[in-house]
């Protein structure tokens, strides 16, 4: 069955389309939840709402993106009312202070050669939440600035300078000391 016409039938509140989408798409986004929340039980709770939310609003999908992407943006936002609720407050900065520094290298991320992925999920979940966030959504899920400034309710500049600061914090939780020691 083609992915329209299961979201078809979803409009139609057909229970086993219903099944059939939930089961192709919900181990993903346990792990999109996951990476923001950490424990377990509480990203299962998020995407369970997603899910609950994506169907009662399907008739508010267009297609203009994949239903995948459509549903990973529902669950990202879920995860970061979630933690808002837990009152770990995203902590937003005030322009008047920010200055962005983007520079030429910018995507070049220069790290030992002996450092694994653990390492690098493990330095991103020891960033400051303000830095965490974007970081995440920028290089792990793939969001540009303009959809971060949606998703966290910052400025695009704000984003730009909080990925820019988080990409240096996390550049340096990688570095290694000479006696080869991490910080």
């Amino acid at each position: 069955m083609f992915q329209a016409d299961i979201i078809e039938q979803c409009k139609q509140n057909n229970r086993k389309a219903q099944l059939q989408l939930y089961n192709q798409y919900c181990d993903g986004m346990y792990i999109v939840a996951k990476r923001f929340l950490k424990d377990a039980s509480d990203a299962e709770d998020v995407v369970q709402e997603a899910f609950i939310k994506a169907f009662s609003k399907l008739h508010q999908y267009k297609a203009e993106v994949t239903f995948g992407a459509w549903l990973k943006r529902i669950v990202v936002n879920k995860s970061i009312d979630f933690l808002k609720a837990k009152k770990q407050q995203l902590v937003e900065l005030e322009e008047v202070h920010l200055k962005v520094v983007d520079t030429v290298n910018d995507d070049k991320w220069l790290v030992d050669d002996t450092i694994t992925l653990c390492n690098v999920k493990q330095a991103i979940s020891n960033l400051p939440d303000k830095y965490q966030y974007v970081v995440m959504l920028y290089l792990i899920e793939g969001y540009d600035h303009q959809e971060i400034s949606e998703i966290l309710n910052i400025s695009e500049v704000a984003s730009r300078t909080q990925l820019s600061r988080g990409k240096a914090k996390l550049q340096e939780l990688l570095t290694l000391k000479q006696d080869g020691t991490r910080y």
